[in-house]
């Protein structure tokens, strides 16, 4: 039988799922990527990858972050991934004094470097100087030569072990080691082969979550069985390229979270985050938000439409404000005023409704 505290943690872990798979679009691929991924994790993936963060990450611990997704035509990275990277460097300092290291194509090195300031910390390339100075946050340009990505990967765990790697919208190749955008052309040439570095990662037992929206994101291939039945492009043959791959990923990941856009389910972690450690700092106000993709926008990232005014697949400032506000209310609500209702704990979990959804 639950207890009154995982009972409350229960229902702020489903109030952050529903508001990162609302779906303004209306065709649905984030409520079948969710029905996947919620049974993979059988309990709310917020609160459920927030958790093993908490358990795996110590004070003064590096934490990469894998993001960046170039797109086509203009072959420039987007948004979506890049803007809420950020925002979580800035959580994870907050919430475990860690050093997030920003992993992600050359292309996306000096929007990063740009829009650091604006969620407060310093940024460096040097690693080292990371890790010893305080509110630092790192980058690292990973290559797209896939002869280059083992070295590189090497090297870079050479120097730091992380205690965790988070990939929010970075792009993974399919078994045939192609990477494609949403509707199945080949962008192997201009993605940074990150997957390659993530799956060193897991390899060692580095406690992995990956986010995704659609299904050729590192980490998707956890639920390839319920994508691929599912989900348009993904299965073999659907792709446009001719490798016959489709476009889902084939990396794993062990704590998978997905959202109508990987941003949205980025800033559902950092609210699961805020929850357990019970300090809504950690999860950025809606001004800050507004303003990394304002600066985003401006150091020349694109929405997925192409568009060079701030936007999130497809999603302007006000959407993506108002989400932010929704998980700071529902969650800031349960931190502070929940024994409004504490009578009615006792009452409910009596009637067993909440064991039997946990079961």
């Amino acid at each position: 039988m639950m207890n009154r505290e995982e009972l409350e943690k229960w229902n702020v872990g489903e109030n952050l799922d529903t508001l990162m798979n609302l779906d303004p679009r209306g065709y649905g691929v984030c409520r079948i990527l969710y029905a996947g991924s919620r049974t993979y994790t059988g309990e709310p993936l917020t609160m459920h990858a927030a958790e093993a963060l908490c358990g795996a990450v110590k004070e003064g611990e590096a934490v990469f972050i894998l993001t960046g997704f170039v797109l086509l035509p203009h072959k420039v990275p987007e948004m979506d991934g890049m803007v809420s990277a950020l925002l979580l460097s800035r959580a994870l300092v907050l919430a475990f004094q860690a050093k997030p290291i920003i992993v992600c194509p050359a292309d996306s090195v000096e929007a990063v470097k740009k829009c650091a300031s604006v969620v407060g910390l310093h940024i460096y390339e040097d690693l080292k100087a990371v890790m010893e100075l305080p509110l630092s946050m790192g980058v690292v340009a990973f290559t797209k030569n896939a002869d280059e990505a083992d070295a590189q990967a090497e090297a870079l765990l050479a120097s730091i072990v992380p205690a965790a790697v988070i990939s929010v919208e970075a792009p993974g190749a399919n078994a045939c080691g192609h990477y494609h955008n949403a509707v199945g052309k080949d962008v192997t040439a201009l993605e940074a082969k990150s997957d390659v570095l993530w799956n060193h990662l897991k390899e060692r037992g580095i406690l992995n979550i990956a986010i995704g929206d659609l299904g050729n994101e590192i980490g998707m291939g956890a639920i390839a069985e319920h994508i691929r039945k599912y989900v348009p492009f993904t299965d073999h043959g659907e792709c446009q390229c001719g490798c016959g791959g489709g476009i889902l990923a084939a990396s794993t990941t062990d704590h998978i979270i997905t959202a109508t856009c990987s941003d949205w389910g980025c800033y559902g972690l950092m609210a699961a985050l805020a929850y357990l450690k019970k300090d809504m700092e950690i999860l950025h106000r809606e001004e800050m938000e507004a303003e990394v993709m304002r600066v985003a926008a401006r150091s020349g990232m694109i929405d997925m439409t192409g568009s060079l005014l701030p936007g999130i697949d497809g999603f302007n400032t006000r959407m993506n404000t108002g989400i932010v506000s929704l998980m700071r209310q529902c969650t800031s609500y349960a931190v502070r005023y929940s024994h409004n209702s504490e009578h009615w704990f006792g009452e409910v979990l009596e009637k067993g409704f909440f064991d039997a959804q946990a079961g």
